[in-house]
């Protein structure tokens, strides 16, 4: 994902993942893993969302200090 601009490091500061809540959301991991999220909740500790993997949308979270940086996509137009 070379064509994602670079993000500040959030690692530890909750507020910037709050303003992702209901778009999709580009993860990079400390060990290295990266992918698609699509961001619900975001809890003190642990982000809550669904992950693609496996051909579907599954649940899944992730740990705040484990994620390095992350990118959201921009808001999606409604009809309203």
């Amino acid at each position: 994902m070379e064509n994602i601009r670079q993000m500040p490091i959030y690692a530890q500061n909750t507020w910037g993942l709050q303003n992702c809540i209901y778009r999709f959301t580009y993860l990079w991991l400390r060990n290295g893993d990266n992918f698609w999220f699509f961001l619900t909740t975001v809890g003190e500790s642990r982000v809550y969302g669904y992950r693609f993997f496996g051909g579907r949308w599954n649940q899944y979270s992730v740990a705040v200090r484990d994620i390095v940086n992350f990118h959201c996509s921009p808001p999606t137009p409604t009809l309203y």
